[in-house]
């Protein structure tokens, strides 16, 4: 998937952050402004396995994305453990001298100077970077406006509040931050004022925090009429804002994805706005004894479900446990956006994640939440006390009542019409806004004129 740069007068070095799905999520926005930038060679700047995975598909190969790989910084012989943040550490330690290296050998091998640095919001390094090759640089954050806001108040939070091994915490609302009187010290992100604050992931998301505001915009997968508030004090922050989402409804591939399971063909048998669906991310799943629960719930409640896992349901349900029971599909792998958005599915189990959340919030399904880590518990809070088009568990875990009961509740009850009327109004305004005249159009094209100047 070679850059032809006879036919490209201008280049863009698009740095990814190799991880979960950062790299997949920044590629995309790339594929979107290559057709509309057919002028500009990007270069796309991460580490050889990501690559690899990233660009082993057909429907990525514009002719002016070019992949460059980058050392992952980890010593020879490292074997990968369960805890993602060994690898991330030395990689981010390597970075900054990395991506520079790359970069210039990609300008030599191109002839064109890079004339903007497009990065993953979490390389506050890149800042550092544009400043010193004179070009602007254009951070793109994946997740949501609440969990960019806390990250660029941090020294106020910790200010407020201390941390939490000085204080205990409790539920304190975070009410002095505006936007936010419905969250409490519990709903943030790992780093922020609970756990190791100098950690290698805490440390970076806090010098972004400081590092963002010199950005010349700052990209982010969200609408303007999501969260007003939240945005007014974020364009205070930075020089520009930029909403360019639901990303799910402005998706660049003329292909759909694959329904090798057959999803949509089972769904087709089902009544309107009457199946679970059950997809937790790609980083973490639920511990077996809460499987177990969400198992025994579906069987008790019999409601039809398809549950996208990864790995063999069986390993992690007691032996003896009948699979044969369960009125549903469980597969390996479901195409989310059109399970989403079919007429039969009534309800979303979700880890919260935020591209989880604006599909959701796309499709017009209310959400069972059961949050991890990083901003899932920011998002759940969102969605179930700020926008009411979700629930979540007592305890947060699930438990084999708890779940019967957050069933019942979304697909029987009047509660649960209620979440569905505010997600589809919720819907129709992120439909408005990927319009032609709409506001994130007006953003993305305000995209497209920053990094092709």
């Amino acid at each position: 998937m070679a850059g032809n740069p006879k036919h490209q007068t201008h280049h863009v070095a698009v740095l990814a952050f190799p991880f979960t799905s950062h790299p997949g999520s920044l590629l995309d926005l790339v594929l979107k402004l290559a057709p509309a930038a057919p002028h500009v060679l990007f270069s796309f700047f991460t580490t050889s396995k990501a690559n690899t995975s990233l660009f082993s598909e057909p429907s990525s190969s514009f002719h002016n994305v070019k992949a460059h790989n980058v050392a992952d910084g980890l010593p020879e012989g490292f074997v990968p453990s369960v805890n993602p943040e060994e690898a991330i550490g030395p990689f981010l330690k390597a970075a900054p001298g990395n991506f520079m290296r790359a970069l210039k050998d990609a300008e030599a091998s191109t002839g064109l100077t890079v004339r903007c640095l497009l990065t993953d919001a979490f390389f506050w390094f890149a800042g550092d970077m544009a400043e010193e090759i004179k070009v602007p640089w254009v951070p793109v954050w994946i997740g949501g406006p609440h969990s960019i806001l806390v990250h660029v108040e941090t020294d106020f939070i910790r200010q407020r509040v201390g941390t939490i091994s000085s204080t205990g915490g409790g539920k304190q609302a975070l009410d002095f931050l505006p936007g936010f009187s419905r969250y409490q010290i519990p709903d943030l992100p790992e780093g922020v004022v609970t756990g190791d604050l100098d950690s290698p992931v805490a440390t970076m998301l806090h010098k972004m925090g400081q590092k963002l505001p010199k950005a010349a915009a700052v990209v982010i997968n969200s609408f303007d009429d999501l969260a007003p508030e939240i945005d007014n004090v974020l364009k205070s922050r930075f020089k520009r804002l930029l909403n360019y989402g639901p990303k799910s409804l402005i998706s660049q591939s003329p292909q759909l994805p694959k329904d090798d399971s057959g999803c949509l063909e089972w769904l087709d048998k089902n009544k309107p706005a009457s199946v679970i669906y059950i997809a937790f991310g790609t980083a973490l799943t639920p511990p077996p004894h809460e499987l177990e629960a969400l198992a025994q719930a579906l069987t008790e409640t019999g409601f039809p479900f398809i549950w996208s896992f990864r790995g063999n349901i069986e390993d992690f349900l007691t032996k003896g446990y009948n699979k044969g029971n369960l009125n549903g599909k469980i597969v390996s792998y479901a195409p989310q956006m059109q399970v989403l958005r079919h007429a039969s599915v009534g309800v979303f189990l979700t880890h919260a994640g935020w591209h989880s959340v604006l599909e959701s919030i796309a499709a017009g399904v209310p959400m069972i939440c059961r949050p991890f880590f990083a901003d899932n518990m920011l998002n759940m809070r969102s969605a179930v006390a700020v926008w009411g088009i979700g629930t979540k568990f007592e305890g947060g875990v699930i438990t084999k009542i708890g779940m019967v009961k957050a069933l019942e509740l979304v697909l029987k009850h009047k509660e649960g019409k209620e979440m569905r009327d505010k997600i589809v109004a919720l819907k129709n305004l992120a439909q408005q806004a990927v319009e032609s005249n709409g506001s994130s159009t007006h953003a993305f094209n305000s995209l497209v004129d920053i990094v092709t100047k």
